[in-house]
């Protein structure tokens, strides 16, 4: 399996991978849905936050809410 880090993907490769993920058929930057979604998956796209990290700090602010 290939790396998904930040350092070794392009930010083109990271909009493939969220949009495989989510289960995506288009081209992020004509979309909105992930702007609806409780995690910004956005900041792993712009190269700000690694998608592990996103994920922990979603299940933080859960745990804290229940």
């Amino acid at each position: 399996m290939r790396s998904i880090l930040i350092k070794d993907t392009t930010k083109e490769e990271r909009e493939k991978i969220v949009a495989d993920a989510l289960g995506c058929g288009s081209d992020c930057s004509m979309c909105c849905a992930c702007g609806g979604m409780e995690i910004d998956y956005q900041q792993y796209i712009d190269g700000k936050k690694e998608i592990s990290q996103l994920n922990a700090e979603y299940r933080a602010n859960t745990m804290i809410g229940h």
